[in-house]
């Protein structure tokens, strides 16, 4: 399926995809890592539509709001009011912050919009939730392979989402060639902004890991 056949997706919602089968809806990802790399995913989207940036203060990486504004959707709301009230914290707390509740928004955000099927309710809990259409839900994966099979520039959504992929590990379970200079080069060519996310949130999947230890 071409790219133009399909409507553009946020960030969060391509890493969602990426993030779990096409088919069933379910996790390849343990839980924790989804949740960092989601968490990541709402802030990038605010970062890539201009409303948040990230300044350096001695000792801390930390998050500054540009825009206030309501962004119009709830994962990127909750993630921007919360920067709002409370600025000072470095971007790896906001990381475990957003991480608690990112899978649970971004699904509701992308059920509302069609893109996942309602969770099915059950005795023992909720069923994973499936697409709506598999093929919308491959097209992320299928275009980032594509790409590097091909050596493409990545646009800088899509270098985002590489990005993230790699930093949670989930590059080893849907990438056909993990080709380490491809991947040095296009996250080289995102601004400064987005490779300091990145590296947060692979430094936040490594503690991750090593907690569960």
């Amino acid at each position: 399926m071409a790219e133009g056949d399909l409507p553009a997706l946020s960030l969060a919602d391509d890493l969602y995809f990426v993030m779990h089968d096409d088919v069933s809806g379910r996790m390849r990802l343990h839980p924790r890592l989804t949740g960092l790399g989601l968490a990541a995913a709402v802030l990038g989207e605010l970062m890539l539509t201009g409303r948040v940036t990230v300044r350096l203060v001695p000792g801390q990486v930390q998050l500054a709001v540009v825009d206030p504004a309501p962004t119009g959707d709830a994962p990127t709301q909750y993630a921007l009011d919360h920067l709002v009230a409370e600025p000072t914290h470095p971007v790896g707390t906001w990381l475990l912050f957003l991480a608690r509740t990112a899978h649970a928004d971004v699904a509701a955000r992308m059920t509302e919009a069609g893109l996942l099927r309602p969770a099915a309710k059950r005795l023992l809990g909720s069923t994973a939730q499936a697409p709506v259409e598999a093929n919308k839900a491959a097209w992320p994966v299928g275009r980032l392979n594509l790409a590097i099979e091909r050596r493409q520039p990545l646009r800088m959504q899509d270098g985002v989402l590489f990005g993230l992929l790699v930093a949670t590990g989930g590059s080893r379970l849907v990438l056909w060639d993990q080709s380490p200079q491809y991947l040095r080069e296009s996250i080289a060519a995102l601004p400064a902004t987005l490779r300091e996310l990145i590296a947060q949130t692979e430094a936040a999947v490594g503690g991750a890991v090593i907690s569960r230890r």
